[in-house]
């Protein structure tokens, strides 16, 4: 066995010295770090964007494992292309057309997880001091990819319809007069994790004009667009533009992250270097996985499945906003029309992640703010999910929060000399813009 080289490292770590620079960025995701105290089964977790599987047909889920293994068993368990499955990607571009998204199947780039396709345009685009746009706030996943390639990541204010076209012009201007290198801007417009929000179709046009002006290629992530309550979301932004979008999708919404299958719809060129950025980082996504996803999709009506996971979220959308109203009414939420999440912000004071431990020990779970946003942001701001619990378990996490958030308070006025939060006030369930802090 080796001995470690000297060097000053950590206590912890003789290693500490060696590695590359850009580990410095890696850290623990707060939703991963949740994952733990929130499987308990009397915390009632608000916190984690986990699919309801068990909605789930489990005959055809079985029937497909079982027909893979029995008419391409070989196949399946070898080695595959590292551009994905063809038959899962004709299937793909069904998938796609349900938001009017027609393209070409060479096109299309399956991957292990829409995560790593945003992981695959991080390595490709991003050089160390570079700055990526997104959203404030943005998808936590997203901003761990980014940091890991040095890159920093500028956010760009959102209200109740999406990303505002005139931050975004403000922060382009404002990053360019300081000579930052833009690569691109990572968006996920529809049922926006974490903000629940969707951008209106007016500014999708104006924001994908404001970055064709500018050379700045979009990143559109959309794995909620099919998963939409009372009526779909505005077509994506990649049926304005061939060319200057990136679109990914995935089935970890629409059928079970289990599987690990998404994928990327890239202009021929970058398709080109996905694959073999893809190529190098695992040879090929697995072959069995993308057989068993294009089995189910060919046997079973996976449009139909969808509208009962539209059913089964909005359902427990509506339990959420309901006990919201009943409990805190004088806070301010987003109203989503789909997806998985909504957006709570608290009084001014009030800080989510340090309230965090006290929420546990009243035996709910949610996700701080602070957990979507680059520069430390998002204080009083927390995402609270309500795709995995039942309505009943969410009506009681939500008086389990409205204890936490009362008890802070209370402290908070005791030391305050402003005079008391007023958390039991009226007012408009909207989302508070929050400030440009790009």
């Amino acid at each position: 066995m080796s001995t470690p080289p000297a060097g000053s490292g950590t206590n912890l770590d003789p290693w500490y010295d060696l590695y590359a620079e850009r580990t410095s960025g890696l850290a623990a995701s707060e939703v991963r770090a949740l994952f733990a105290v929130a499987s308990r089964p009397e915390v009632v977790s608000l916190a984690g964007g986990m699919p309801f599987v068990s909605a789930l047909p489990e005959d055809l889920i079985r029937a497909a494992f079982s027909d893979v293994m029995s008419s391409q068993g070989p196949t399946a368990l070898q080695y595959g292309s590292g551009q994905g499955v063809p038959a899962l990607r004709e299937r793909i571009l069904d998938v796609m057309a349900e938001e009017s998204i027609h393209a070409s199947v060479d096109d299309v780039v399956t991957t292990t997880g829409s995560q790593q396709a945003i992981d695959l345009v991080a390595k490709l685009f991003l050089d160390p001091g570079d700055v990526v746009l997104a959203e404030a706030p943005s998808y936590v996943g997203a901003i761990g990819v980014f940091r890991s390639y040095q890159a920093r990541t500028v956010h760009v204010a959102m209200d109740s319809d999406g990303l505002i076209p005139e931050a975004l012009r403000e922060a382009i201007a404002r990053e360019k007069a300081a000579g930052s290198t833009i690569k691109f801007l990572y968006t996920v417009p529809n049922f926006h994790n974490p903000a629940g929000v969707t951008l209106s179709a007016d500014r999708r046009s104006e924001i994908l004009e404001i970055a064709r002006s500018n050379g700045i290629l979009v990143i559109e992530d959309d794995p909620y667009g099919l998963l939409y309550f009372d009526a779909p979301p505005p077509p994506p932004i990649r049926t304005l533009d061939d060319e200057g979008v990136v679109y990914l999708g995935s089935f970890s919404k629409t059928l079970a992250p289990g599987f690990r299958v998404g994928w990327a719809l890239a202009p021929h060129a970058i398709r080109d270097k996905l694959v073999l950025a893809a190529e190098s980082a695992i040879l090929s996504p697995s072959s069995f996985n993308q057989m068993v996803v294009n089995r189910y999709l060919e046997t079973a009506d996976w449009r139909a499945q969808i509208d009962v996971f539209r059913g089964v979220y909005r359902e427990r959308r509506d339990a959420m906003l309901e006990a919201l109203t009943e409990h805190l009414p004088g806070l301010t939420w987003t109203n989503p029309n789909g997806g998985f999440y909504v957006w709570l912000t608290l009084p001014e004071g009030l800080d989510a992640k340090q309230m965090l431990p006290r929420a546990v020990t009243e035996l709910v779970a949610y996700t701080p703010g602070t957990a979507f946003y680059a520069d430390g942001g998002g204080r009083n701001e927390m995402r609270l999910s309500f795709c995995y619990p039942t309505p009943e378990r969410i009506e009681l996490g939500i008086r389990r929060l409205t204890t936490v958030i009362n008890g802070e308070a209370a402290l908070l006025d005791a030391f305050s000399s402003t005079g008391p939060l007023q958390v039991q006030s009226k007012t408009r369930h909207v989302m508070t813009p929050p400030p440009d802090l790009g």
